[in-house]
């Protein structure tokens, strides 16, 4: 393991923190953001290194050189922070503020529920507002198209902005916390399947796609959790719909939140959609109901306050055994 102990106490007071807070946007104007910074080194060496027009095997070399690089300054920088936090009492409460910075939950329930908003004045702003989380093409959305987007944004973030980080935070403290965070950032410029990155970001997409393995059955697991507080029928159906869905998305990991999410609200996520002028048709998550608004957002994200609440309590009950 990267780090001595687990870190739950430090992941519990993160959650709880960043919940509350966010990212402080006093200290965002001051300093940027953490993610914003490995962003910009991807951005520099993908710059330098990447060649489109290399051969496979030489674009794939460069994009694992490039991956790790990405990786070592990350881990340069945090290991011995994390250590000498360890070596100070109450450094692991620096190392949870520290961690708040990797978790999202905040601002993706603001982003998402500010679709709704959006969408209880026009479908135009709704469509701007939703424009800012997906990256499909929203001008020929309707209402049910823009929600699904939500819906679908909402349930794959929740895994990989929240439920994964808090999952490596716990496992490994500081470092791991910071090293998902770089991997993930990573995949979202590098690693899709366009004709620049298609190779060059191959190593940072197969990395995602393993780091991510664990907390993406978790997090569906947490939907049904939460579903089954007020309803145990919703929580048999997002189990059904795990089971029965989430293995068909062309994803290894995004189909096990969206479908959870699907079943529990008895909807129907995935289907076609545009990227760019290109229609891609994805497999339908759930059997419920197709046409969606900006209802089964709000209901979206009732479900997601009681999942991350669960997490949280999660974090605390082992964080009192470890420390028993």
């Amino acid at each position: 393991m990267i780090w001595p102990a687990p870190a739950f106490g430090a992941t519990a007071i993160a959650l709880i923190i960043e919940r509350a807070t966010g990212y402080p946007d006093k200290v965002y104007r001051r300093i940027g953001h953490p993610i914003e910074w490995i962003g910009w080194w991807i951005g520099w060496l993908e710059g330098k290194l990447n060649d489109p027009g290399a051969p496979l095997l030489q674009a794939r070399l460069r994009g694992i050189l490039a991956l790790a690089l990405i990786l070592a300054p990350v881990l340069a920088i945090t290991y011995p922070l994390g250590l000498a936090l360890r070596d100070i009492t109450g450094g692991w409460i620096v190392e949870a503020v520290i961690g708040t910075a990797f978790l999202a939950q905040k601002s993706l329930r603001d982003h998402v529920e500010a679709v709704a908003v959006a969408l209880d004045h026009s479908l135009a702003r709704g469509r701007l507002a939703v424009s800012r989380i997906v990256g499909r093409d929203p001008g020929m959305l309707d209402e049910s198209g823009v929600s699904r987007a939500a819906l679908e944004s909402l349930a794959e973030n929740a895994s990989d902005g929240i439920v994964a980080p808090a999952f490596w935070f716990a496992l490994g403290g500081l470092p791991a916390l910071a090293l998902y965070k770089a991997i993930n950032t990573a995949d979202s410029m590098i690693g899709h399947r366009s004709e620049r990155y298609l190779h060059f970001g191959w190593a940072s997409a197969r990395l995602d796609d393993v780091v991510n393995l664990p907390a993406s059955r978790f997090c569906g697991a947490l939907f049904a959790a939460a579903a089954w507080t007020s309803n145990g029928e919703a929580a048999r159906n997002a189990f059904d719909a795990m089971r029965r869905d989430a293995g068909r998305h062309l994803s290894p990991n995004a189909g096990w939140p969206e479908s959870a999410l699907a079943g529990a609200l008895d909807i129907r996520l995935g289907g076609s959609r545009a990227y760019a002028g290109r229609n891609v048709d994805l497999p339908e998550m759930g059997r419920g109901r197709a046409e969606l608004d900006r209802n089964d957002i709000r209901r979206g994200l009732k479900l997601y306050d009681r999942a991350i609440t669960l997490l949280a309590g999660i974090a605390i009950i082992l964080a009192l055994i470890a420390s028993s």
